[in-house]
């Protein structure tokens, strides 16, 4: 998830985190609770799910762990899941009568991508944590979606690609792979998104300061960049191998698409 927030506003941002217990892992719940902190305070947590199930017996101590309230929702019916619509009619209560500044959704199931929607459309942002098998509908309708198995792994490949320079050739970039396997250049909707963040931060000489045009991208895709691999935006930019990227003395990093063939050698300073 996005790491350019403004610590100071955080803090008094108020999420609502709803899990869907029976798609999420109790084990990635206190991963979750720490990324959330970096866009405020989840004050209301919510975990649902039939309780009386031996599927979630894990869950009990998390739940007091991390004072998550469960909610009990039987299944009143055979292959309908009533915890989905419980977590539904929760979130639009909570629209209504609270007053929050967004939510989270904890899930892989791709039935929330209307409910993710109607939360956008009222002005709330949403941040989304499922497994990699999430529908892309779900991934894409969230302001920011994380994969939980991002959470636990290495940074080696971060490691790699910031000690491989900024600003060299195409040849010193890692040669990292989207989720789908193909290598990040061939990923369109990333793609798409870095350079559309990239033209709508550049300035005249057609260079764009690197932060700005990460913030940019992620306006237009839910990019979190430890989903490809890579600790962070810059990172990302660089292991695509599309774009250039400077850091001039005064201290800023700046990327340019290499495709544009009207920019300066240089940002101009």
């Amino acid at each position: 998830m996005a790491t350019e927030q403004d610590a100071s506003p955080a803090l008094n941002r108020r999420i609502a985190l709803l899990i869907d217990a029976d798609n999420v892992s109790q084990a990635k719940i206190g991963t979750i609770l720490a990324e959330l902190s970096k866009y405020g305070t989840a004050n209301i947590r919510r975990a649902y799910g039939d309780w009386t199930s031996s599927a979630l017996k894990g869950w009990k101590d998390r739940l007091h762990s991390f004072a998550i309230r469960p909610v009990q929702q039987f299944s009143y019916s055979a292959g309908k899941n009533a915890t989905d619509i419980a977590l539904v009619i929760d979130a639009m209560e909570l629209l209504y009568t609270q007053e929050l500044d967004a939510f989270c959704i904890a899930s892989s199931d791709a039935d929330f991508t209307p409910l993710v929607m109607q939360l956008k459309a009222n002005g709330l942002e949403v941040y989304g944590f499922g497994e990699r098998k999430t529908p892309e509908p779900f991934v894409n309708a969230c302001t920011t979606f994380l994969f939980l198995e991002s959470l636990g792994e290495t940074e080696a490949a971060a490691r790699s690609v910031s000690h491989a320079g900024i600003g060299r050739s195409d040849e010193s970039v890692p040669k990292m792979v989207a989720k789908s396997g193909r290598p990040l250049a061939q990923d369109a909707t990333l793609v798409t998104a870095l350079r559309g963040g990239v033209e709508a931060a550049a300035r005249e000489d057609g260079w764009a300061l690197i932060s700005t045009a990460g913030s940019a991208a992620k306006r237009q895709a839910p990019i979190d960049p430890r989903n490809y691999g890579v600790k962070n935006f810059p990172a990302l930019f660089e292991a695509t191998g599309l774009f250039e990227i400077l850091k001039p003395e005064n201290g800023q990093t700046y990327v340019a698409d290499k495709r544009n063939k009207d920019r300066t050698p240089k940002p101009t300073l």
